[in-house]
C-alpha cells in the first residue's frame, strides 16, 4: 500500500512539474505568435514598455499613439542638434524602411525629440522629412517628452553649457511599435539596416 502511494505521489510530481515547465516556458511560448521573432530578453515582458503618447507634430497638432502608429513603425528619441548619433541612427532607420518597402512591407520611421527647446514642430518636421520623405517628427511640451520617455523606458539628460550650443544625453535603442499590438522589440546601435529588417518582416508576417 505504502509503495502504491509512493508511486502515485511521484507521478503527480512529475506532473505537476511538467506543468509548471509548461506553464512558465512552454505555456508562454505557444501563448506569443511573436516568440520566433525576438531576439531580446525584456525584463517585465513588453507589456512594461509602450503605452499612451501626446506630442506635437510637424503642423504643431496634438497626436496620439493611434495617429502615430497607423502601421508598423521604428521608433526613435533623439534631437536635431546631436551632432553624430542621431543622425547616423535615423537614416539607419530609414534605410531600414526602404529595404522593407523592396519586400512590399510598408513601415513608418517615428522620431521623438528629447530637446523640446529648441526642436519647434517646425524644426523637427523638417529634420524628418530631409531624413525620410515618411519619417514622422515629433515633438512636445517638456512636460510630454518626459511622459513618452517614460513610457519607453528612455534616458535623457541636457548637459551645462551654452544655453543655445548645448549637448543632450541619451540612450540609443530603436524600437519597433506595431499597430493594435503596441511596443514589440527594440534594435541596439550595432544592428545593421539588413538585421533589423529580417526582424520586422518577422513580427509583420506573424501579426
Amino acid at each position: 500500500m505504502t509503495r502504491s502511494y509512493a508511486i502515485i505521489a511521484a507521478a503527480f510530481i512529475a506532473a505537476l512539474a511538467g506543468g509548471t515547465w509548461y506553464a512558465t516556458q512552454g505555456g508562454q511560448t505557444g501563448g506569443d505568435k511573436f516568440a520566433q521573432c525576438r531576439s531580446s530578453q525584456i525584463a517585465g515582458g513588453t507589456a512594461a514598455i509602450g503605452g499612451p503618447l501626446e506630442l506635437l507634430n510637424a503642423n504643431g497638432e496634438t497626436v496620439t499613439e493611434k495617429e502615430i502608429f497607423t502601421e508598423p513603425s521604428i521608433l526613435y528619441f533623439g534631437y536635431t542638434f546631436c551632432p553624430d548619433v542621431c543622425p547616423m541612427d535615423v537614416s539607419r532607420n530609414a534605410e531600414t524602411i526602404d529595404l522593407l518597402a523592396e519586400q512590399g512591407i510598408s513601415t513608418t520611421p517615428v522620431f521623438v525629440s528629447i530637446d523640446p527647446d529648441r526642436d519647434t514642430p517646425e524644426v523637427v518636421g523638417d529634420f524628418a522629412f530631409n531624413i525620410h520623405e515618411k519619417m514622422i517628427g515629433l515633438t512636445g511640451s517638456m512636460e510630454q517628452v518626459k511622459a513618452a520617455s517614460r513610457a519607453y523606458k528612455t534616458y535623457f539628460k541636457k548637459q551645462d553649457g551654452d544655453e543655445d550650443y548645448y549637448l543632450v544625453d541619451h540612450s540609443t535603442f530603436s524600437y519597433l511599435v506595431l499597430p493594435g499590438e503596441g511596443f514589440a522589440e527594440f534594435f541596439r546601435r550595432d544592428e545593421t539596416p539588413e538585421q533589423i529588417a529580417e526582424k520586422v518582416s518577422c513580427f509583420v508576417e506573424n501579426m
